[in-house]
């Protein structure tokens, strides 16, 4: 089971008492056996508060940096003898477990995200089409059609579980009809920047030609994602939720154009582009890039998607009122139709508070989940 945030802040705790509490952080981390490269790529500074924070933040980006950090944690003497060692080798011991699970399932065909708290239905094209996205290096722009309401904006929360196994992050900015390219210039800017240096001081409205600035913050997002070691995938949400004249549309395609010449240069450390509810008929990306994009388009789950559903999810974990031992297929199948049936009904019920059915339908799921598993 992964770690909470609240652990984290526990393991970070510790790395600056007992990890990094030293005037030189660089030699400390190589006799903890990690590697050269790993080290030259942390902000390391005199402050112990700061290099905790950063070791911490790096670490957590693949399971294998969460490993080797707290498999190091539990070899410092100076915590070893004090009572949190007992958390830190059960941290350790859940780690290992996680990764060992992580090693035997194919992450793609998860259904139950977050620990098992969030529901994510169907979608069977978008899994496969992530597979191949990722395998490929000359894919890195995918775009994401379909009905409002179809669950567009909900493949970001794939994304985030994608991420955790496949070592990238995504970072969202969600536009609007008012949304301007110097606005969303800013929240990615403050997404890639490093934290200790904060963003840079590029004001792009402050150039007389408009194209040519809009160029050179592209450029500068794409280049600052990819010079540091996490790898971006930059997400843009309600593409269809602009302005046919925003200035954000001729930013898309110089953003696209500047991953497209990063990436010939600097493969795949180069970010990805993601463009939710960007459809067919809308702008068109620039030409150069016809060869590098994905698409998938979303639909509205049917009753036979929640069936489906269920039925991944009490094979995998049977709810304890089907007794011990292996289940019988009729037992999970009569359970399946009576999850299927309430979660419809509660969510035709449902106020949602503006909810799209979808967002409805996967809060409905998860209630029942929970319900099912205290049984």
């Amino acid at each position: 089971m992964p770690l909470t945030e609240t652990e984290w802040d526990l393991v970070t705790t510790w790395v600056q008492n007992y990890l990094l509490d030293t005037t030189d952080p660089h030699t400390q981390l190589a006799q903890y056996g990690f590697s050269r490269e790993f080290i030259g790529a942390l902000p390391l500074t005199h402050i112990s508060t700061d290099n905790a924070r950063a070791l911490v933040h790096t670490s957590r980006t693949d399971i294998q940096r969460q490993l080797r950090l707290v498999e190091a944690l539990t070899t410092v003497d100076r915590l070893a003898v004090l009572p949190d060692i007992v958390k830190a080798r059960e941290f350790l011991d859940r780690l290992r477990e996680d990764f060992r699970a992580h090693a035997a399932q194919d992450t793609f065909r998860t259904c139950v995200l977050k620990n098992g708290t969030e529901a994510f239905i169907d979608r069977q094209d978008l899994r496969e089409t992530l597979r191949r996205f990722i395998a490929d290096p000359e894919k890195f722009i995918l775009l994401v059609d379909g009905e409002p309401a179809s669950g567009r904006s909900y493949t970001y929360n794939f994304l985030r579980h994608i991420g955790q196994h496949s070592g990238f992050r995504p970072v969202r900015v969600t536009l609007a009809r008012t949304s301007t390219a110097a606005k969303v210039l800013r929240r990615l800017a403050e997404f890639v920047a490093d934290p200790h240096t904060g963003v840079s001081p590029l004001n792009p409205t402050e150039l007389n030609d408009k194209l040519p600035s809009i160029d050179e913050a592209a450029h500068w997002v794409v280049s600052r994602a990819t010079t540091v070691e996490e790898r971006f995938w930059l997400v843009l949400d309600e593409c269809d939720k602009l302005d046919p004249s925003s200035d954000v549309w001729d930013f898309i395609g110089q953003l696209a154009m500047a991953i497209y010449e990063h990436a010939a240069a600097r493969g795949d450390q180069a970010p990805r582009l993601v463009l939710l509810g960007y459809g067919r008929s809308m702008r068109q990306l620039p030409y150069d890039l016809r060869g590098n994009m994905c698409w998938d388009t979303a639909r509205v789950a049917e009753p036979n998607d929640l069936r489906t559903f269920f039925d991944q999810v009490f094979h995998a974990s049977p709810p304890k009122i089907l007794g011990t031992g292996q289940p019988c297929e009729s037992s999970i199948a009569e359970l399946v139709d009576v999850a299927v049936e309430e979660v419809l009904h509660a969510t035709v019920k449902a106020d949602g508070h503006g909810e799209s059915y979808m967002r409805k339908l996967c809060t409905a799921a998860e209630g029942a989940i929970r319900v099912y598993q205290s049984l």
